[in-house]
């Protein structure tokens, strides 16, 4: 066998020979095969050590790359540039982009104006919040995003949440200063939690919202949105403000009394038109301005006729007088003592996280089909610096919104001035334009939400998690039964719970398999997978897909066990030959710790008193690193160490043919 050294040999081979057009050379005989020796990685110090990981977990997108070898000037435009994006593009902003924009923000505004309102209702805030928040946060955006077609505003998920979790502390109708003052403090917390992630680079703490989680949480909350809407569209005064299907339920039933058959016969009849908008621009994409000016021109028509039959109609409600103006300062209203104090960060904490993916996946969805890339840390603290800024002026959380931006994108958006347009909009409804909402009904608000949370319910991905990945459909199951029955926070922290516990399984729990060699060649694959692949005879070759933690490392010691004690039990089925040598390949094993080093160890100890050989084939870098440091490499035999399996198979059987 081979030597103590820990060197690869250097075949390296020019480009020239690489793509020559000459056949692949026939495999050799085992016994041909040289074997290469495995080398440590390159020494370095703790403190090289220790940046290199801080790199890799922060900064593995290496965002300072342009700032190398430029002068000092240069540096600092481009550092203007990373953290104000609008320095950009704006040197080189056109009159035709002007025109282009100037369509897609002024569409976008006749969707944003009724969304507003709407949302903020849902939030149980003043309708007039809703129209702030779709001021201030699209200017902030336009000039800290990256993103050239996110439209920013309020958003009905988070809307739904902060509705929820703040109704549970205080009671809006009773204490509304109070209700008020909450919402802000949390958006700021929202938005300080948001540019927090950004400013750390600690974006993947979001990625604990999965797919599977978000598709369940949405289609509950869409449900729970929709049957709270029922009240507008059937006209009753005293409703439920639990968030719980049967609560909600109940109370429709409870006070069929007060059923308004003006309101319903209106409010449904208008459900029917947006729905139908809908439906059209979802066939037909090119049809996209129907759904996005049916919302406002709704709102038009309802509060016309509600104006010209008032004096018919009296049980229909409506939002009634909305202050002029510009949105008033709001720090006074921000609040950082008390014993609310901590359900105002907890519903910013969660509304943040939500609003934060949500804003995030969108700009992503669309910046693929423009071929251009937003950067998620700078995306993070352009919507958290928008919250924070928005909470001192009387906006509640906002975020980048999918069907706003859908609409942006499909009007011909060409940069985030179109978010600067609507915002335009948005001011000159602000200045002059509020008493016109005063006969506006309650029924086209609720209408229009429930249009817009519809497509939320996506059971066609809930079809295809269980088609696919069982644990991933128990999340999403999780989410959307919890948001039902229990709470929407609550719905929302169980399939976080069920998506975390699913990791601590993979993690746990990894898989391992037994190879054998596929005929004729030098690879070695799963016995399951391949029916071609082949035992080998007098060796069990075993892969380990995970790395060795303490938490898998008793596991996989056990595992590794067990296969051993099947394969005898099959070898004396079969009359094989006698077992050996236990091949451990650990191409997968990406990182080992004290405790998967000692597990190895043990392992080692256990096949030595069945009279089996454990030798160790392909370990990473990191690895080698660790079991060299820890004096495992001289417990386990130096020998016992090779860079494939082919060669540890070819190795140890020339060894045993040439002993007597």
């Amino acid at each position: 066998m081979g030597g103590n050294s820990y060197r690869v040999e250097d075949h390296s081979f020019s480009e020239a020979t690489a793509t020559a057009p000459h056949p692949p050379p026939p495999p050799r005989p085992v016994e041909e095969i040289h074997r290469h020796r495995v080398c440590l990685p390159p020494t370095k110090t703790t403190a090289q050590k220790l940046k290199h990981r801080v790199s890799e977990i922060f900064f593995h997108d290496d965002p300072l790359h342009k700032f190398k070898n430029q002068p000092y000037f240069t540096k600092f435009i481009l550092a203007l540039q990373y953290f104000f994006p609008i320095f950009q593009w704006a040197p080189t902003y056109s009159l035709n982009l002007l025109r282009s924009d100037l369509i897609s923000g002024l569409t976008i505004a006749s969707l944003a104006i009724p969304q507003g309102i709407s949302y903020a209702k849902l939030a149980n805030l003043p309708p007039i919040v809703g129209l702030y928040s779709s001021f201030v946060p699209p200017l902030m955006y336009s000039i800290l995003g990256s993103s050239r077609h996110l439209g920013v505003g309020p958003v009905s998920i988070a809307s739904l949440v902060m509705g929820s979790m703040l109704g549970e502390a205080v009671h809006v109708a009773e204490d509304p200063i109070l209700y008020l003052k909450l919402a802000f403090t949390a958006t700021f917390f929202a938005g300080l939690f948001q540019a927090s992630l950004g400013l750390l680079r600690l974006g993947f703490v979001i990625d604990f919202l999965s797919k599977a989680t978000l598709v369940g949480f949405m289609a509950g909350a869409a449900i729970i949105v929709s049957l709270q809407q029922l009240k507008g569209l059937l006209g009753i005064v005293h409703f439920t403000s639990n968030m719980q299907i049967v609560q909600v339920l109940l109370s429709v039933f409870n006070h069929t009394d007060e059923w308004s058959w003006q309101t319903i016969a209106m409010g449904f009849s208008f459900l029917v038109l947006l729905l139908t908008a809908r439906k059209i621009s979802m066939r037909n994409p090119r049809l996209f301005w129907i759904s996005a000016a049916t919302p406002l021109t709704s709102v038009i028509l309802s509060t016309l006729l509600v104006f010209f039959l008032k004096s018919k109609v009296h049980r229909i409600s409506t939002i009634g007088e909305l202050p002029k103006g510009l949105n008033p300062p709001s720090p006074n209203m921000l609040c950082f003592h008390g014993h609310h104090l901590q359900v105002a960060i907890k519903t910013g904490l969660v509304t943040g996280i939500l609003s934060l993916t949500e804003g995030i996946a969108v700009g992503r969805t669309f910046s693929s089909l423009k071929n251009y890339q937003i950067d998620g840390n700078k995306e993070m603290m352009a919507i958290g610096f928008m919250n924070m800024v928005g909470s001192c002026t009387s906006c509640y959380i906002t975020t980048g919104s999918f069907s706003r931006s859908a609409v942006n994108y499909n009007a011909g958006a060409q940069t985030a001035v179109s978010n600067i347009v609507m915002a335009s909009a948005v001011l000159m409804t602000l200045l002059f334009l509020m008493p016109l909402f005063y006969y506006t009904p309650n029924f086209i608000l609720a209408a229009i939400i429930i249009t817009a949370v519809i497509g939320l319910i996506d059971y066609q991905a809930a079809f295809r998690l269980w088609k696919v990945d069982k644990l991933d459909f128990l999340a999403c199951s999780c989410s959307f039964f919890g948001v039902l029955f229990i709470s929407v926070p609550l719905g929302l922290a169980i399939a976080v719970g069920v998506s975390v516990f699913k990791i601590l399984l993979h993690v746990t729990r990894p898989n391992t398999m037994v190879l054998g060699n596929i005929p004729g060649t030098q690879v070695y694959q799963s016995l399951a997978r391949y029916q071609e692949a082949s035992r080998v005879p007098s060796f069990l070759i075993l892969a380990v897909d995970s790395p060795m933690y303490f938490a898998n490392c008793t596991y996989i010691q056990e595992r590794i066990m067990r296969w051993v004690r099947e394969e005898e039990e099959w070898i004396l089925e079969n009359k094989e030959n006698t077992l050996k040598c236990i091949i451990l390949d650990m191409t997968a094993v990406t990182a080992i710790d004290t405790s998967g080093i000692d597990a190895l160890f043990e392992l080692r100890k256990k096949l030595e008193k069945k009279s089996l050989l454990l030798v160790l084939a392909n370990p990473a870098g990191t690895v080698m690193e660790k079991l060299h440091k820890s004096k495992t490499l001289e417990a386990l035999v130096l020998d016992g160490l090779y860079l494939t399996v082919g060669e540890a198979v070819a190795d140890i059987s020339s060894g045993w043919k040439a002993q007597p």
